[in-house]
């Protein structure tokens, strides 16, 4: 005999998200571990653009944080081959110098207390959006976390190696999520790897669906409520935890040394 057929649309969310709080737990690896496998993750999914992009997680100490050594590509990222770095990208441990680009990471993570990773990189899609000047355009459920949550840089401020640069990203980012830049790339940031990872991927497909319906015709809007509904459904530590999961267990089948 069924018992929830006539159970309201947020009753039966709040069931879901009871029995997802109650049976996922957290992985083991440590912050340097998912780095190491987000950066595996990405490669996969196409962001790698020879050096370009980066990859910071906040370290133990308060304005140090970790990422990649300039010179190896995503697909060469360790655990072990990660270097922590201070707010002036003096290395701190590790060997190596990080790319000059994290400059702007800085100002974001002074900005934005909440984030403890960020992601930036020049997937193919989201490259060929950002020279149309076009924001990007959620209007699929499977985009929604990005629903009202990805700003847009519309004129591009040269090389991220500067200051000036580092605060007119983090001011057009905002409180959101994600950014698109224009003529240049994507940025996201999380609370956590996981989260960060997730939406790297997630704007990609996003990017590579508006070119699509794009080149097919006019892409209708979708209710905002609804949108916003399919938003904060999907952008959960848990839905973030356990997708990031999948990922990683699919990476590490062809890129077991990055847990070396």
């Amino acid at each position: 005999m069924a018992n929830t057929l006539t159970l309201s649309k947020q009753e039966l969310v709040d069931i879901a998200q009871r029995r997802l709080a109650a049976t996922v737990t957290a992985t083991s690896w440590n912050r340097r571990e998912k780095l190491a496998l987000a950066c595996r993750i990405l490669f996969d999914g196409g962001h790698d653009s020879g050096l370009a992009g980066q990859i910071t997680g906040r370290a133990e100490q308060p304005g140090n944080y970790y990422t990649q050594r300039f010179g190896l590509g995503f697909d060469e990222i360790s655990a072990s081959n990660l270097i922590q770095v201070n707010e002036d990208l003096e290395v701190l441990n590790g060997t190596g110098i990080p790319n000059p680009a994290n400059r702007f990471h800085t100002w974001i993570y002074r900005q934005r207390p909440d984030v403890n990773c960020i992601i930036h990189t020049h997937p193919i899609h989201v490259a060929a959006l950002s020279m149309l000047e076009q924001p990007l355009l959620v209007s699929h459920m499977d985009t929604c976390p990005l629903f009202d949550d990805c700003a847009f840089l519309p004129t591009w401020p040269g090389i991220p190696v500067g200051n000036s640069e580092g605060e007119i990203i983090a001011s057009a980012l905002g409180n959101k999520r994600a950014i698109l830049l224009a003529h240049h790339g994507q940025l996201v940031v999380g609370a956590t790897v996981e989260e960060a990872c997730i939406l790297a991927i997630l704007i990609e497909r996003a990017a590579r669906l508006q070119l699509l319906a794009m080149a097919a015709g006019h892409i209708q809007p979708i209710s905002a409520e609804l949108a916003a509904e399919a938003h904060d459904w999907i952008s959960t530590s848990k839905r973030n935890s356990v997708t990031f999961d999948y990922y990683a267990r699919r990476a590490l089948r062809s890129h077991a040394d990055c847990l070396d």
